[in-house]
Protein backbone atom coordinates (compact mmCIF):
# COMPACT_ATOMS: atom_id res chain seq x y z
CA UNK A 1 0.00 0.00 0.00
CA UNK A 2 1.61 3.26 -1.11
CA UNK A 3 1.51 6.62 0.68
CA UNK A 4 -0.96 8.10 -1.81
CA UNK A 5 -3.53 5.36 -1.13
CA UNK A 6 -2.99 5.75 2.62
CA UNK A 7 -3.53 9.51 2.43
CA UNK A 8 -6.60 9.31 0.18
CA UNK A 9 -8.35 6.60 2.17
CA UNK A 10 -7.72 8.61 5.36
CA UNK A 11 -9.28 11.65 3.66
CA UNK A 12 -12.29 9.46 2.81
CA UNK A 13 -12.51 8.24 6.42
CA UNK A 14 -12.45 11.82 7.70
CA UNK A 15 -15.05 12.97 5.16
CA UNK A 16 -17.34 10.08 6.10
CA UNK A 17 -16.85 10.94 9.78
CA UNK A 18 -18.04 14.49 9.09
CA UNK A 19 -20.89 13.59 6.73
CA UNK A 20 -22.35 11.01 9.12
CA UNK A 21 -23.11 13.80 11.60
CA UNK A 22 -26.25 14.90 9.72
CA UNK A 23 -27.91 11.45 9.72
CA UNK A 24 -27.04 11.19 13.42
CA UNK A 25 -28.94 14.45 13.99
CA UNK A 26 -31.89 13.31 11.87
CA UNK A 27 -32.22 9.85 13.42
CA UNK A 28 -31.88 10.74 17.11
CA UNK A 29 -34.71 12.17 19.19
CA UNK A 30 -32.30 14.21 21.34
CA UNK A 31 -28.97 15.84 20.60
CA UNK A 32 -26.21 13.25 21.18
CA UNK A 33 -23.30 14.28 23.42
CA UNK A 34 -20.39 15.90 21.58
CA UNK A 35 -18.11 13.13 22.83
CA UNK A 36 -20.19 10.62 20.84
CA UNK A 37 -19.84 12.69 17.68
CA UNK A 38 -16.09 13.02 18.16
CA UNK A 39 -15.73 9.29 18.87
CA UNK A 40 -17.61 8.41 15.66
CA UNK A 41 -15.41 10.78 13.65
CA UNK A 42 -12.15 9.42 15.10
CA UNK A 43 -13.28 5.80 14.69
CA UNK A 44 -14.08 6.28 11.01
CA UNK A 45 -10.88 8.27 10.44
CA UNK A 46 -8.82 5.36 11.80
CA UNK A 47 -10.92 2.50 10.45
CA UNK A 48 -10.56 3.49 6.79
CA UNK A 49 -6.75 3.06 6.51
CA UNK A 50 -6.82 -0.05 8.71
CA UNK A 51 -9.42 -1.68 6.44
CA UNK A 52 -7.41 -0.83 3.32
CA UNK A 53 -4.24 -2.24 4.89
CA UNK A 54 -6.06 -5.51 5.63
CA UNK A 55 -7.21 -5.60 2.00
CA UNK A 56 -3.63 -4.94 0.89
CA UNK A 57 -2.43 -7.98 2.86
CA UNK A 58 -5.31 -10.10 1.51
CA UNK A 59 -4.48 -9.05 -2.06
CA UNK A 60 -1.39 -11.28 -1.92
CA UNK A 61 -3.81 -14.21 -2.25
CA UNK A 62 -6.75 -12.50 -4.02
CA UNK A 63 -5.52 -9.73 -6.29
CA UNK A 64 -8.90 -8.06 -6.83
CA UNK A 65 -9.50 -7.54 -3.09
CA UNK A 66 -7.41 -4.37 -2.89
CA UNK A 67 -9.16 -2.64 -5.78
CA UNK A 68 -12.54 -3.75 -4.45
CA UNK A 69 -11.62 -2.31 -1.02
CA UNK A 70 -10.85 1.05 -2.64
CA UNK A 71 -14.17 0.87 -4.47
CA UNK A 72 -15.91 0.05 -1.19
CA UNK A 73 -14.26 3.02 0.54
CA UNK A 74 -15.47 5.33 -2.22
CA UNK A 75 -18.86 3.62 -1.98
CA UNK A 76 -19.12 4.44 1.73
CA UNK A 77 -18.30 8.07 0.95
CA UNK A 78 -20.92 8.07 -1.81
CA UNK A 79 -23.47 6.58 0.57
CA UNK A 80 -22.85 9.33 3.13
CA UNK A 81 -23.10 12.02 0.44
CA UNK A 82 -26.34 10.33 -0.67
CA UNK A 83 -27.58 10.19 2.94
CA UNK A 84 -26.44 13.75 3.68
CA UNK A 85 -28.33 15.26 0.75
CA UNK A 86 -31.40 13.07 1.40
CA UNK A 87 -31.55 13.92 5.09
CA UNK A 88 -30.94 17.61 4.43
CA UNK A 89 -33.95 17.63 2.06
CA UNK A 90 -36.04 15.73 4.63
CA UNK A 91 -35.11 18.20 7.39
CA UNK A 92 -35.73 21.19 5.12
CA UNK A 93 -39.16 20.01 3.88
CA UNK A 94 -40.33 17.83 6.78
CA UNK A 95 -41.31 15.12 4.24
CA UNK A 96 -39.92 11.57 4.50
CA UNK A 97 -42.13 9.50 2.19
CA UNK A 98 -44.34 9.51 -0.91
CA UNK A 99 -43.44 10.94 -4.32
CA UNK A 100 -41.33 13.65 -2.70
CA UNK A 101 -39.12 10.97 -1.16
CA UNK A 102 -38.51 9.42 -4.58
CA UNK A 103 -37.59 12.86 -5.95
CA UNK A 104 -35.25 13.52 -3.02
CA UNK A 105 -33.67 10.11 -3.51
CA UNK A 106 -33.02 10.82 -7.17
CA UNK A 107 -31.35 14.15 -6.34
CA UNK A 108 -29.19 12.65 -3.61
CA UNK A 109 -28.12 9.73 -5.82
CA UNK A 110 -27.10 12.14 -8.59
CA UNK A 111 -24.87 14.02 -6.17
CA UNK A 112 -23.26 10.81 -4.94
CA UNK A 113 -22.77 9.57 -8.50
CA UNK A 114 -20.85 12.67 -9.54
CA UNK A 115 -18.50 12.12 -6.60
CA UNK A 116 -18.25 8.44 -7.57
CA UNK A 117 -17.11 9.27 -11.10
CA UNK A 118 -14.20 11.40 -9.93
CA UNK A 119 -12.93 9.09 -7.19
CA UNK A 120 -13.36 5.84 -9.11
CA UNK A 121 -11.80 7.16 -12.32
CA UNK A 122 -8.75 8.74 -10.72
CA UNK A 123 -8.16 6.45 -7.74
CA UNK A 124 -10.00 3.11 -7.72
CA UNK A 125 -9.44 2.15 -11.35
CA UNK A 126 -6.49 4.45 -12.05
CA UNK A 127 -7.77 5.85 -15.35
CA UNK A 128 -5.28 8.70 -15.71
CA UNK A 129 -6.33 9.93 -19.15
CA UNK A 130 -8.57 12.95 -19.47
CA UNK A 131 -12.23 11.98 -19.37
CA UNK A 132 -13.62 11.53 -22.88
CA UNK A 133 -17.18 11.96 -24.05
CA UNK A 134 -17.40 8.21 -24.63
CA UNK A 135 -16.10 7.33 -21.18
CA UNK A 136 -18.43 9.80 -19.50
CA UNK A 137 -21.37 8.47 -21.52
CA UNK A 138 -20.51 4.90 -20.50
CA UNK A 139 -20.22 5.93 -16.87
CA UNK A 140 -23.58 7.63 -16.80
CA UNK A 141 -25.19 4.74 -18.70
CA UNK A 142 -24.13 2.42 -15.90
CA UNK A 143 -25.01 5.07 -13.32
CA UNK A 144 -28.50 5.67 -14.75
CA UNK A 145 -29.28 1.94 -14.74
CA UNK A 146 -28.17 1.64 -11.14
CA UNK A 147 -29.83 4.96 -10.26
CA UNK A 148 -33.18 3.55 -11.41
CA UNK A 149 -32.51 0.34 -9.47
CA UNK A 150 -31.45 2.32 -6.39
CA UNK A 151 -34.45 4.67 -6.40
CA UNK A 152 -36.97 1.92 -7.20
CA UNK A 153 -35.73 -0.33 -4.40
CA UNK A 154 -35.53 2.55 -1.89
CA UNK A 155 -39.00 3.81 -2.86
CA UNK A 156 -40.44 0.29 -2.65
CA UNK A 157 -39.13 -0.13 0.89
CA UNK A 158 -40.36 3.28 2.06
CA UNK A 159 -43.66 3.56 0.20
CA UNK A 160 -44.84 -0.07 -0.19
CA UNK A 161 -43.44 -2.17 2.64
CA UNK A 162 -45.20 -1.64 5.99
CA UNK A 163 -43.16 0.45 8.40
CA UNK A 164 -42.89 -1.10 11.89
CA UNK A 165 -44.56 1.04 14.53
CA UNK A 166 -41.33 1.29 16.53
CA UNK A 167 -39.46 2.77 13.54
CA UNK A 168 -39.72 6.51 12.89
CA UNK A 169 -40.43 7.83 9.37
CA UNK A 170 -36.95 9.38 9.20
CA UNK A 171 -35.27 6.11 10.19
CA UNK A 172 -37.40 4.17 7.69
CA UNK A 173 -36.36 6.64 4.97
CA UNK A 174 -32.74 5.77 5.70
CA UNK A 175 -33.51 2.03 5.73
CA UNK A 176 -34.83 2.54 2.22
CA UNK A 177 -31.67 4.42 1.30
CA UNK A 178 -29.46 1.56 2.46
CA UNK A 179 -31.58 -1.00 0.61
CA UNK A 180 -31.17 1.01 -2.59
CA UNK A 181 -27.42 1.32 -2.08
CA UNK A 182 -27.08 -2.43 -1.53
CA UNK A 183 -29.06 -3.17 -4.69
CA UNK A 184 -26.84 -1.01 -6.89
CA UNK A 185 -23.43 -1.59 -5.26
CA UNK A 186 -22.30 -4.73 -7.13
CA UNK A 187 -23.80 -3.50 -10.40
CA UNK A 188 -21.73 -0.34 -10.17
CA UNK A 189 -18.46 -2.19 -9.46
CA UNK A 190 -18.90 -4.62 -12.35
CA UNK A 191 -20.03 -1.89 -14.74
CA UNK A 192 -17.23 0.52 -13.88
CA UNK A 193 -14.46 -2.10 -13.84
CA UNK A 194 -15.35 -4.02 -17.00
CA UNK A 195 -17.22 -1.44 -19.08
CA UNK A 196 -16.35 2.15 -18.14
CA UNK A 197 -12.76 2.14 -16.88
CA UNK A 198 -11.56 -1.07 -18.51
CA UNK A 199 -7.94 -0.68 -19.47
CA UNK A 200 -7.04 -1.58 -23.06
CA UNK A 201 -5.08 -4.79 -23.38
CA UNK A 202 -1.45 -4.42 -24.35
CA UNK A 203 -0.80 -5.52 -27.94
CA UNK A 204 0.88 -8.90 -28.20
CA UNK A 205 4.45 -8.48 -29.22
CA UNK A 206 5.65 -10.59 -32.14
CA UNK A 207 9.16 -11.92 -31.65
Amino acid sequence: MNKKDLLLVTVIGGAVGLLVQLPITTLTTSEPPMIIRIAVFVALLLLAPIALFVAHVASKWFAAVYQFAKFAAVGVLNTLIDAGILNALIVFTGVADGLSYSLFKGISFLGATTNSFLWNKLWTFGAKDKATVGETAKFYSVAIFNWVLNVVVASFVVNVLPRPDVVSPNLWANVGLLAGVAASFIGNFVGYKYFVFKKPESPTQVS
